[in-house]
Formats: C-alpha cells, sequence, structure tokens
C-alpha cells in the first residue's frame, strides 16, 4: 500500500474527545485462532500448538543459573547494558559472522519486539521529513505495525518466488520518503535468505537506513550465517535476539548494533525513557552468549522436527519444501485456502498453525507450521495422521 494503512486494515476509529478519529489497535492476529485452539484441544492430549514461535526447549543451566544468583536485582542497571553483556554479545556475532564488534558498539534492547515496533517513531523524531516504512510483503507484522503506530506510510516490497525481498520493485518516491528499510534474514514466516550484500548497497546507493532482523541466524540452513554488518556499519543495523538463539523468549532479551550515529543516538533516546533490561536478565544474557554449544544441539532438534512435519504436511497434500532458515515450514494450502487448511489440521490432527494472511496477503494460499513443541509432541502429531516414525 502507498498511503498509510487506513482503518479497515489497522482496526475500528473512534471519535476522541478533541473530536478527532482515534487509533484502535486491530485484533492481534494469534486471538484470531481462538476457537481452533479449542477444536484442536479436543484431541486426546490436546492441542499440539505450532502456531506461534515460542520456544519449549529449556535454556543452559548457566543462563538460569545466572538468572537466579546475579546478585543485580536493588540497582538500576545501565540502559545500554553492562559491559560485560555488550562485550559478550560483540565477541559472539564476531566469532559467528567474522565481525570486528566492541562493547562500544552495542546497545542492549528489552527483546527485539519493543524495538522493531518502536523504531519507526524514534527514526522520525530524527528525520521528521520522512514518513515511510518499508518491508518485505511477507515478513513478521510488527514491521508493519511499528510503521502504524509512528502514524508513519506502511509499505510492503514484494518479494520473488523464492520470497526473497525484491529491492528492484521499491519505486524511486518510496525510497525518497523512507525512514528504513526492513530485511529479515533468515525470514519469518518463509524461511527465505536474502542477499544483505545487495541490501545493504541499496541502502547506501539510496541514503535509506537498511535495519536487517537477524534473530534466526543460527537457524540458517543454506550457507554460512551472515549479517548485515559483515558490509559495513554506516547506515546499516543489525538486530539481535536470544529469543530464539538460547530459548529465552520469557526473559526478553536483545541488543542492536551498526551506525555509530545511530546507535549513540538511540541509546541515549531510550535511557530517557527508561528502557532497561533488568539486571538479572543482562546477566543471564551474557552467560548465554558466552555459549556456543547449546545452539549447535537445539539446530539439530529444530532440523529433525521440520523433517517431521514436513512428511506430516505432505500427507495433507502439501508440499512443504524445508525452509533456508528458520525453524518454520511455509506449507502451500490444498485449494489454495489457508483458513480451511487451518481448520483441517486442527480438526484431524489436533495441531494449530497460522494462516499465512497474518504475515501479509501475499500468504493467503500458505500456512506457517512453527517446530516448536517438544519431540514427543511433534511425534504425536504423526501418530495421529498414521505416520510410521
Amino acid at each position: 500500500m502507498n498511503a498509510m494503512t487506513d482503518a479497515a486494515a489497522t482496526g475500528e476509529t473512534y471519535i476522541g474527545m478533541s473530536g478527532a478519529a482515534s487509533f484502535v489497535p486491530p485484533p492481534y492476529p494469534y486471538d484470531r485462532l481462538d476457537e481452533l485452539l479449542a477444536v484442536a484441544d479436543a484431541h486426546e492430549g490436546g492441542v499440539i500448538d505450532l502456531s506461534i514461535g515460542t520456544p519449549c526447549d529449556p535454556p543452559p543451566a548457566a543462563v538460569v543459573e545466572a538468572l537466579g544468583h546475579s546478585d543485580t536485582e536493588r540497582g538500576y542497571p545501565p540502559s545500554i547494558g553492562t559491559p560485560e553483556l555488550r562485550g559478550a554479545a560483540a565477541n559472539w556475532l564476531n566469532r559467528l559472522v567474522g565481525t570486528t564488534l566492541g562493547p562500544a558498539d552495542i546497545r542492549a534492547t528489552i527483546g527485539t519486539k519493543e524495538f522493531v515496533a518502536g523504531l519507526p517513531h524514534w527514526l522520525r523524531l530524527r528525520d521528521p521529513g520522512k514518513d515511510t516504512v518499508l518491508y518485505p510483503a511477507i515478513a513478521y507484522p510488527t514491521y508493519e505495525m511499528g510503521a502504524i503506530l509512528a502514524r508513519c506510510r506502511a509499505v510492503p516490497v514484494p518479494v520473488d518466488d523464492q520470497w526473497r525481498i525484491d529491492l528492484s520493485a521499491i519505486s524511486p518516491d518510496d525510497a525518497a520518503r523512507a525512514l528504513c528499510l526492513w530485511v529479515n534474514t533468515p525470514g519469518n514466516p518463509a524461511g527465505n535468505v536474502d542477499d544483505l550484500e545487495a541490501a545493504a548497497r541499496w541502502g547506501h546507493d539510496h541514503g535509506v537506513l537498511v535495519c536487517s532482523d537477524e534473530c534466526y541466524i543460527e537457524y540458517t540452513w543454506d550457507g554460512p550465517p551472515q549479517s548485515i554488518l559483515q558490509h559495513g556499519r554506516d547506515g546499516l543495523l543489525a538486530v539481535h535476539s536470544l529469543s530464539k538463539r538460547s530459548n529465552m523468549a520469557g526473559v526478553r532479551c536483545g541488543f542492536y548494533a551498526g551506525d555509530p550515529d545511530l546507535v549513540h543516538y538511540l541509546g541515549e533516546l531510550r535511557k530517557h525513557a527508561g528502557f532497561m533490561l533488568p539486571g538479572p536478565v543482562q546477566a543471564a544474557a551474557t552467560a548465554a552468549y558466552d555459549d556456543d554449544a547449546h545452539v549447535a544441539v537445539q539446530r539439530q532438534r529444530y532440523r529433525q522436527r521440520l523433517e517431521l512435519m514436513q512428511r506430516v504436511a505432505k500427507l495433507f497434500g502439501s508440499d512443504a519444501p524445508l525452509p533456508a532458515g528458520g525453524f518454520y515450514l511455509w506449507a502451500p494450502a490444498p485449494g489454495g485456502d489457508a483458513w480451511a487448511f487451518t481448520r483441517r489440521l486442527a480438526e484431524e490432527a489436533g495441531v494449530l498453525v497460522s494462516p499465512g494472511e497474518f504475515y501479509g496477503t501475499r500468504g493467503t494460499d500458505h500456512v506457517r507450521i512453527a517446530v516448536v513443541q517438544p519431540d514427543d509432541r511433534i511425534a504425536l502429531a504423526a501418530r495421529r495422521v498414521g505416520l510410521e516414525i
């Protein structure tokens, strides 16, 4: 869409005390699954919920120990993150992709969803002459919602037949008005791996900040993991999370790094707003970034679950390819009706998945299957549909 998303897409409006129309949030996408949750839960053994990408496996023991015994509960933690946390995060990304970050290049976030949702507002404070947020047409919905909450134009960028962002489809007018371009590799929901070097080059050529959401970086299956920061820092921002890497979604911790001026600006702004990652969480995050072994174990779990759920989907007539990255199957809906496929999985297998329209109108003929239940629950789904394992 090439104008601010209208009320029909974002929820109702009402007239406030000033006489002006006020924003009312739309229904949260996953709340729309409540009816089918009850259908799936009627199966013996209950629902196997593969709709939301919430990890189920335990975080490393050292993380739990640090969370409970950091002795950091009494004082205010540093908003930008402790030197220990920022150093551990920098060292981790340096080990993974060969960047040369140091503690001064890192700032902590309270998870990354709040950062993704808030960034357009903070960028517009810095550059009020621009009003547009660009993001992939099939994507995590918070890129669009962050734009809407900042009263910006939310403009989806077309994707190709492999679900990769098509930078050539961005109009000159949209590029000129853009506060930022979001890329997400590996991608949610489709598991695509984009060319981050090309994205960085596009941003430099057009003078647009490129924000790279890299929370699935260690679950890259096709090729090595990649970060936008392998291609410089000026005009670039990378966002990372421990929710997926270390099964810490409930703890809420992440970081951003990149363009030095922007990183400093955002860090100072967030201090004023009181965005502070709790002290015990910072200690736990430090422990998580210091350990890589648990991620290798988790990678193997997700790969096996993806392969088993691929077989389940095939029994329903869906030839779902394994993703290039991430832990989702982006499964074509037989007959092209994602909601009908979602209902059928709930009724026949007790499995709850997400219709693709949650991630953009291009996804109405797909469902997203998140392999985030324990092995025995994934196996139960297979047995319910008669699959031998």
